[in-house]
């Protein structure tokens, strides 16, 4: 039997589009190290807990605060890796010089992490994120606390001024 013009071209057809298809890596791949320079080149090498109830006074200091604990004292409460404490009514009410809640989760976050002897040297670090508005008397109660925790190495969060005439 004879075949016709449409059944040849049908088979045709057929057989030059049995092959599988193939899947072009190259466009994919450009698109992933477009988006893995671009993940790496906007990176932030510290990530600062912020909350808008606090405003960070402002300072020229260029020194980038490194990956560590963290206290905000915000208007509300003082929280220690973004966990609430003690709220800041109440320890601006504490008698003394230091603040016992914040003293026992400090401790107790100590007692995780033992420390080398060349680490005990230069002390653990602490970061303190204290709202601008903060009264110096609450802010030195909180460092004192750290301090006598075993986090001698405090770092103040600040923010960046611009230089003068800068855009």
């Amino acid at each position: 039997m004879k075949m016709s013009r449409r059944a040849k071209r049908m088979q045709r057809n057929h057989k030059r589009n049995k092959q599988g298809s193939t899947l072009n890596l190259t466009a994919l791949m450009d698109i992933f190290t477009i988006l893995v320079f671009f993940l790496m080149v906007n990176q932030s090498d510290v990530n600062v807990q912020n909350s808008d109830d606090i405003s960070l006074p402002v300072s020229v200091s260029e020194n980038q605060p490194n990956e560590q604990l963290t206290i905000m004292v915000s208007h509300s409460d003082i929280l220690v890796q973004g966990r609430v404490v003690v709220a800041t009514a109440q320890a601006k009410l504490e008698t003394g010089e230091q603040l016992p809640l914040l003293k026992k989760e400090l401790e107790y976050l100590a007692s995780r992490f033992p420390l080398t002897p060349e680490q005990q040297q230069a002390g653990r670090p602490i970061t303190i994120i204290g709202d601008k508005g903060i009264p110096y008397a609450l802010l030195k109660k909180v460092m004192n606390t750290s301090a006598k925790s075993g986090f001698n190495n405090i770092s103040l969060a600040v923010e960046k001024k611009q230089p003068a005439g800068g855009a």
